[in-house]
């Protein structure tokens, strides 16, 4: 069967960070598409149509008559979206596709690893499982360079208000020794990830972002703590 290719408007444009920018992409009349939450989206301008690329929604599948999609200055398409897309202009749009889906079950944990960009899909997942009420425990193990790196800061601690069941963590990787941030500090390490896990077997990890990054969480993940290859899923780029 053919994708279903639309024309959407950008209903907002929200600069999340100075080189990071979401979307809000408006469904046309009459586009209805069933999607999952962890899903992404190719698209196009539609002055340069053969070149397109595809971006995690950061929405969830309880979304209706709208995509999300949080973009940074990266490349040719990212450096247009955040130095060029505003509210009014027309993207060409492929149906969701992608099988980076979370788990969301009673009992289950899940452990989503991520650098930078990477973030983006775990908003959705920690969305509806917000929304739904769900049992489903969520954590975020989120690397940057500094706080001013850290993106949805605000409604990432927000959801951990309401959310009984998620915890969101931030480690810093170039801070100065005398930044006041009391957080976690360096990289990612396989002591920090154990330290989350209370109950292997029902425990899913997530890793997205760029490739080194995930390759180093696969690896962490798989082969220092030992976690069986069916029981990790990953999104990676570049």
């Amino acid at each position: 069967m053919a994708k279903v290719i639309a024309e959407m408007l950008i209903d907002a444009a929200t600069m999340e960070l100075p080189d990071t920018k979401t979307l809000k992409l408006k469904w046309p009349e009459g586009y209805d598409v069933e999607f999952k939450t962890g899903q992404f989206i190719t698209f196009y301008w539609p002055d340069t149509p053969t070149y397109k690329r595809a971006y995690s929604l950061s929405s969830c599948a309880l979304d209706r008559g709208f995509y999300e999609v949080t973009v940074k200055r990266e490349g040719k398409m990212g450096t247009r979206v955040v130095d060029w897309a505003k509210v009014g202009d027309k993207i060409g749009v492929l149906p969701p596709a992608g099988k980076f889906l979370p788990v969301l079950e009673p009992n289950r944990h899940l452990i989503c690893i991520a650098g930078g960009s990477g973030v983006t899909p775990f908003r959705g997942f920690v969305r509806e499982a917000t929304r739904r009420k769900l049992d489903t425990k969520i954590t975020i193990l989120y690397s940057v360079r500094t706080t001013n790196d850290i993106i949805f800061q605000r409604e990432f601690l927000d959801f951990a208000a309401e959310n009984k069941n998620f915890t969101f963590l931030v480690t810093c990787t170039r801070l100065i020794p005398e930044d006041p941030w009391t957080g976690h500090r360096g990289r990612i390490t396989a002591d920090w990830v154990r330290e989350q896990v209370h109950d292997l077997p029902n425990t899913v990890f997530y890793a997205c972002g760029p490739n080194p990054l995930v390759e180093a969480t696969e690896k962490l993940v798989l082969e220092e703590l030992k976690v069986p290859k069916g029981q990790m899923k990953v999104e990676k780029w570049g």
